[in-house]
């Protein structure tokens, strides 16, 4: 059975024990978190498709860590001006494992 799931702006699609990183959300390592917006399901007997979301399904997850992405650098310049600008960023990360999908 799997799932297509929406969180942050991004879809993911999610099988049960899946680890999967996603954007940062509000939650210490150990904890579980619920996912409502469940945009599909999927199973040997067919296909569910919500619109937008499938009725009464969820997807249960446990946070396995925050962390840090690896670093991006940003690099601006303009010719002949003499003007350079060099950033880095790094995006806050939550990895998930995923537990029960409910259809």
């Amino acid at each position: 059975m799997y799932a297509v799931i929406r969180t942050g702006g991004k879809q993911y699609r999610v099988t049960q024990n899946a680890v999967l990183t996603v954007d940062r959300l509000e939650a210490e390592p150990g904890a579980t978190v619920t996912f409502t917006d469940v945009l599909m399901v999927g199973a040997e007997g067919g296909v569910t498709i919500g619109s937008p979301t499938v009725p009464g399904a969820s997807v249960a997850a446990t946070v396995l860590e925050q962390k840090r992405g690896e670093k991006l650098i940003v690099f601006k310049k303009r010719r002949r001006k003499n003007s350079r600008r060099r950033r880095g960023f790094r995006s806050h990360l939550t990895v998930l494992r995923i537990g029960e999908i409910k259809a």
